[in-house]
């Protein structure tokens, strides 16, 4: 007979595969044999939270604090969760839990960051992407947060800064080069930002953003063709773009 980590196991590898609904199978499985099972629990939660059912994880993630207070992870899960259901308070208290109890876990820096930035405390979101790169000075995601907190504050060179540093750590990051040209964009520099913008295309053919953004740098400058060219590509990919 399989055994509780047999199932867990198995679920894990759905779970990698993006089979969610196989996945929370076999976490059922793994918890009927030991109900005290709190991977199982959390596991499953993450595999609802992936299936958009935010309140099952919830519940998951809870069971699982309940077996074991002290488990990071669960409280990093959950806090997730509730962001998804716009519960940013209750998020961010998850994420407060999970750096007390492990004060090196940067990815709570920086989902606690995104909530703060999503609340409108941009400094507060900066200050949270701060740690994240003490702790982790490689994250390309924390300087583009990072970036795009300092360009929501009116601070276009520090943004401009922490994206270049972003591109630099992931060369990959079409998000880097949008948002670098967004900021060069508001200091002048249309055709800086026409380039980077063309760089996330590249990287990213299907970015309707990048095409949305050119357009408006392309008008800026006066090229309406141009301009008129990027919006409707912007509009094939993206037909609710309005």
């Amino acid at each position: 007979a399989q055994s509780a980590v047999d199932h867990l196991n198995r679920g894990n590898t759905k779970y990698h595969l993006r089979d969610y609904q196989g996945a929370i199978a076999d976490y059922n499985k793994a918890l009927e044999i030991n109900p005290q099972y709190d991977n199982a629990y959390t596991n499953r939660g993450s595999a609802k939270h992936e299936l958009g059912d935010y309140k099952g994880a919830i519940v998951d993630h809870t069971k699982a604090i309940q077996i074991d207070p002290q488990y990071a992870n669960a409280y990093f899960n959950r806090g997730n969760a509730k962001k998804g259901l716009g519960d940013y308070q209750g998020a961010i208290a998850d994420y407060g839990k999970v750096i007390q109890i492990d004060p090196q876990y940067a990815n709570a820096y920086i989902n606690r960051g995104l909530v703060k930035y999503n609340s409108g405390d941009y400094q507060g979101a900066i200050a949270d992407y701060n740690k994240a790169i003490e702790i982790n000075p490689q994250s390309a995601l924390a300087y583009t947060n990072r970036g795009l907190a300092k360009y929501n504050s009116g601070d276009y060179q520090g943004a401009i800064v922490d994206h270049t540093k972003a591109i630099e750590i992931n060369p990959q990051s079409a998000l880097a080069y949008t948002n670098r040209g967004l900021a060069k964009d508001d200091l002048g520099d249309q055709q800086g930002s026409i380039a980077d913008y063309t760089k996330a295309i590249e990287i990213n053919p299907q970015y309707a953003r990048a095409y949305y953004n050119r357009g408006n740098a392309k008008s800026d400058l006066k090229d309406y063709q141009g301009a008129i060219a990027d919006y409707t590509k912007a509009i094939e990919i993206s037909p609710q773009f309005a």
